[in-house]
């Protein structure tokens, strides 16, 4: 009998209906509650910078493609499918552009050495802060 089986041997003839019912009970609030807690609303509008000034406010309901100039040369950023994405920048790293597509309130894509940024807004935020 490994260690496993021991401790199930051990546990599971002492749990009433109760505590299962308990367990169940705590792990379907766990669920709903990070599915509430860490999930935004879906975002209406894209909020584009460029040296840390609002460059273009745009609606996610147009598909388009941007240009966004910065000190080192133009960020181009899509809206396509109520989602947007930085889809090409002259930054050496390429963070933002292997960010991917953005589609949910407060999700940001910022591209440092150019300046250029995308934040996506809407009635509620997905507050990533509280990780910090």
């Amino acid at each position: 009998m490994n260690s496993h089986e021991s401790i199930r041997a051990a546990i599971l003839p002492h749990l009433k209906a109760g505590d299962w019912l308990t367990l169940l009970l705590g792990g379907l609030c766990v669920v709903l509650l990070t599915l509430k807690l860490w999930s935004g609303d879906l975002a209406d509008r894209a909020v584009i910078r460029s040296g840390g000034k609002i460059f273009r406010e745009v609606p996610l309901s147009r598909d388009q493609q941007i240009e966004v100039p910065g000190p080192l040369g133009v960020s181009v950023i899509r809206i396509q499918q109520r989602k947007a994405r930085i889809v090409s920048d002259p930054s050496p790293r390429q963070y933002c552009v292997r960010q991917g597509w953005l589609q949910q309130a407060g999700e940001i894509a910022i591209c440092l050495p150019n300046q250029v940024s995308v934040e996506l807004t809407g009635s509620t935020k997905k507050y990533d802060s509280l990780n910090y």
